[in-house]
């Protein structure tokens, strides 16, 4: 019997999910999002790992095996992770009767992650993307919680535009956009004219390491392929407004971005300058960002999203990447030209947890608590 997740409940203490957690699955497990999902998932409150999928090469070899010197991550395998046996993520009807969630990390082309993901959702499964395959269908909300939550209204106009019982598609934006939009949202209000961006991005956005990757030692790749298009469109998804036809991409702000791989392991830094109808004051930026909050109380929330760093030098990977487990933005470098319009910043976010497979966590975690998930298992 398919239940709702309408058991989900608030109670003193935090939100509890009635028999139990969901059963997810991660497929492209081996990669370096897939790594991330377990990180995010190993310890959840609200879902449990019962499948790891990757391609066929790696089918029948336990976790263990097919991560292999892959594993990239400062802990190691999950015991209950690394004992799994690797399924192929083609294995559709297999998969998708034991999970209620599935979080898709492949590298596969454009029209095969499509027709896979469609695959997964018709047969009543939730699938969260890391892809870019579905991020400008009108249909499938490309959510950043911390900015356009409400997004995930389209779903149910989703679900009777493809034909989905059970099933729906949610997808991550681009990586790179987590570092200046979410400090930008709030404030849209005084009206963004333009944004200039330059985003230096690391190796591991590539699903690289400098083990794997050592040219990118003391390096860098003046360019990324189709991200600067990526960065100058998604925005406008994430800014629309959703109608029951479908999102509809915001006409501006205009934005132009140069993308640059540099050499280090993890977090995009964006160098941001944007230009303004109402020019904010550097107090009303600042009280903005101290005070912004996301919705609802969610297990991967950060306990504050934004985080300004007065110190001129800051932020640096290195020392602020990681701030609330990956899961926040920082930002410093605050300064505003008020005769022109301007106001720049450089912001920092982790590109493989909050731009990938921590935002994704978030996501759905949000999706749970608006009832739109369905326990199947």
């Amino acid at each position: 019997m398919t239940q709702i997740s309408e058991t989900v409940r608030r109670e003193t203490g935090g939100t509890r999910l009635e028999g139990g957690r969901l059963k997810v699955a991660v497929l492209g497990a081996t990669g370096m999002v897939g790594q991330n999902f377990i990180r995010m998932l190993r310890n959840h409150p609200w879902f449990e790992i019962a499948v790891v999928a990757a391609s066929a090469d790696s089918a029948g070899q336990s976790f263990r095996e097919a991560a292999g010197n892959r594993w990239a991550m400062e802990f190691d395998i999950p015991e209950h992770v690394a004992d799994l046996r690797v399924r192929d993520v083609q294995s559709v009807d297999e998969i998708a009767s034991t999970v209620d969630v599935v979080f898709c990390a492949v590298k596969l082309d454009k029209e095969s992650v499509l027709r896979l993901e469609h695959a997964y959702a018709e047969r009543g499964v939730w699938v969260t993307s890391n892809n870019s395959a579905y991020r400008l269908d009108p249909f499938i909300p490309m959510v950043i919680p911390a900015v356009n939550a409400h997004h995930l209204e389209i779903i149910p106009a989703q679900k009777r535009a493809r034909g989905y019982e059970t099933g729906a598609i949610v997808v991550k934006s681009n990586c790179s956009i987590q570092s200046y939009t979410i400090a930008l949202e709030p404030l849209r209000e005084f009206g963004i004219k333009r944004i200039d961006v330059h985003s230096e991005q690391a190796v591991s956005g590539a699903g690289k390491t400098f083990e794997t990757w050592p040219q990118m030692e003391r390096n860098l790749i003046p360019l990324i392929k189709d991200e600067e298009q990526k960065s100058e469109v998604e925005p406008l998804k994430i800014w629309g407004q959703v109608s029951g036809s479908g999102i509809k991409l915001a006409t501006g702000p205009k934005i132009k971005a140069k993308c640059v791989r540099v050499g280090v392991l993890h977090g995009h830094t964006a160098y941001v300058t944007a230009r303004f109808e109402n020019t904010p004051t550097v107090p009303q930026i600042l009280e903005r960002w101290d005070k912004y909050m996301l919705p609802g109380q969610l297990p991967s929330a950060p306990r504050k999203v934004i985080h300004y760093l007065s110190e001129p030098d800051r932020p640096q990977p290195l020392l602020d990447v990681m701030r609330e487990g990956g899961m926040a933005v920082s930002i410093g470098q605050l300064s505003v030209d008020e005769d022109d319009g301007l106001v720049s910043f450089t912001g920092l976010s982790h590109n493989a947890i909050l731009g990938a497979a921590g935002g994704a966590v978030l996501m759905t975690e949000l999706a749970i608590d608006r009832h739109l998930v369905y326990r199947r298992v």
